[in-house]
């Protein structure tokens, strides 16, 4: 059994899975938005690495994830411009690419959580680093893209990162079997994110109309 803060092989190779699918659906979005190639290999990188970025810079971690492993650039700037050549076909593969961005959801999650757990903080900051890590890179590529990022909307996007925080912080707290909480988590949180997306499941909206005057 692994210790409840390294990454295990399985997570790490399904992080390096995240990060690729990140970049190239960030990079379909840069293309409806008609960017050059440097602006679709920038947007692929921000979107694949801003979270774990963004998280470290508040959390005082450093060096930064991509600084740690360049490779990262390389990784997610190089998935980014392949899914020019085969952007016509990716339309096929929508339904892969929502299935893996929901697995990244949930592993970035738990790689957040481990970050803010090796730093030993509070449960509040160590779901909110988890969440951070999962979405903040999205929010990044729909501000730079000029739309309203996911993470405001009323899809169950943020709610499932923090649901597979708990359940995975809560876990360790139990000091249950580090695997088998990791895995439970996990699962729950991607099975919710699938039947989110199944059946359109969404927060409550606040519409609000009235005169300030």
């Amino acid at each position: 059994m692994t210790g409840p803060y390294e990454t295990t092989a399985l997570l790490h190779a399904l992080f390096l899975i995240a990060i690729v699918v990140e970049a190239m659906t960030a990079a379909l979005v840069a293309g409806r938005r008609e960017m050059d190639w440097v602006g679709v290999c920038l947007l692929g990188c921000v979107t694949a690495l801003g979270g774990g970025s963004m998280r470290d810079v508040l959390l005082g971690n450093h060096p930064l994830t991509w600084v740690a492993h360049p490779y990262y650039l390389l990784l997610t700037g190089g998935a980014a411009l392949l899914t020019i050549a085969g952007a016509r076909y990716m339309h096929k593969l929508r339904n892969v690419f929502l299935v893996l961005d929901a697995v990244g959801l949930v592993v970035f999650t738990v790689i957040g959580c481990n970050v803010a757990l090796s730093l030993e903080l509070p449960f509040v900051v160590v779901i909110a680093s988890g969440m951070i890590t999962g979405c903040v890179g999205g929010v990044l590529r729909d501000l730079l893209c000029n739309t309203i990022p996911l993470l405001f909307r009323a899809e169950l996007y943020a709610t499932v990162s923090i649901l597979t925080g708990i359940l995975y912080v809560g876990g360790l707290h139990l000091d249950l079997n580090h695997d088998v909480v990791m895995a439970s988590a996990m699962a729950v949180g991607l099975s919710l994110r699938l039947l989110a997306i199944r059946f359109k499941w969404g927060m409550p909206k606040f519409i609000y109309s009235g005169n300030m005057d």
